[in-house]
């Protein structure tokens, strides 16, 4: 359904939807000083309902923030078989944005690499991330976008703990390992369902993905419903969960790295500020 067609009630829906869109986006951006003056922004578009809600969503901003930026969209082709190649140019060019089609034949080297039946995401996104970090250099943009929303850092927190070992989540905000780009997630206070229901209201062109996306029982999707359920039976448990990772107690943790457990009897205060926040970068790295 176009916006054109829709009914008042159903307007009324979009614009307090797109409200709140703007009002969480614009928080992050501020929150952890993602975009300045001057800026160009190279924003991740890979044809799904993230990343086409977070061009979006900018683009509205753009109009009102106190600072001036600049966006270019980026596509990622990465020539899987019966990839609508024209959708996104001609979706672009409509709304007159500024974008580039990056090609490379990633979807090769993840069939040749990964047997049969096993997960492809993780070695896909390695090399979707490679090719975009040095392409941002390419067009001189400062800032790189990613459509990751609160769910997603949710899971990823979750996914550390119960695969990895680990309490680490993923950052609204970084510099990547090759320390030549800084990443943002604009979504990061923004709910799955609120971006789902924004995208079906604006009708946005979704691309599948045909490499993972069908691909059944992941460990992110046991993730995603256990989440699901929770948010179903326990309302307001996710917010609370996403509110802990902004909230963290080194101190009453027990990661000898990040507090001295060992000179305690030194005289060492246990608690205080300065223990809330030490673990802050650690656990989104």
């Amino acid at each position: 359904m176009s916006v054109d067609a829709l009914d008042a009630k159903q307007r009324t829906r979009l614009n307090k939807l797109q409200k709140k869109l703007r009002r969480e986006v614009g928080r992050a951006i501020a929150d952890f000083n993602m975009i300045g003056e001057g800026d160009k922004v190279m924003v991740c578009l890979s044809g799904g309902k993230d990343s086409y809600t977070m061009l979006e969503i900018l683009r509205n901003l753009q109009h009102s923030a106190p600072v001036n930026f600049e966006l270019v969209a980026v596509n990622l082709d990465q020539k899987q078989p019966g990839f609508p190649e024209h959708v996104l140019p001609e979706y672009l060019e409509k709304e007159g944005v500024a974008y580039h089609i990056l090609e490379k034949d990633t979807y090769s080297i993840v069939k040749e690499k990964v047997p049969e039946g096993k997960t492809t995401c993780g070695l896909c996104s390695r090399l979707r991330r490679g090719s975009l970090y040095g392409f941002a250099e390419e067009i001189g943009a400062n800032k790189i976008a990613l459509g990751h929303h609160r769910d997603d850092i949710i899971e990823t927190l979750f996914l550390n703990m119960f695969y990895g070992g680990k309490m680490k989540a993923m950052p609204p905000k970084l510099r990547s390992d090759d320390n030549r780009n800084i990443v943002i997630r604009p979504l990061a206070y923004c709910r799955e369902k609120d971006i789902i229901e924004f995208s079906n209201f604006k009708d946005f062109p979704i691309i599948p993905c045909n490499l993972c996306g069908s691909q059944e029982n992941l460990q992110r999707q046991v993730i995603k419903e256990m989440l699901n359920k929770w948010d179903r039976d326990q309302p307001g448990r996710i917010e609370n969960i996403f509110a802990a990772i902004q909230n963290i107690a080194p101190s009453q943790l027990a990661d000898t790295r990040l507090f001295d457990f060992e000179n305690l009897e030194d005289g060492q205060q246990q608690g205080g500020e300065q223990a809330h926040r030490l673990d802050v970068v650690n656990l989104f790295g």
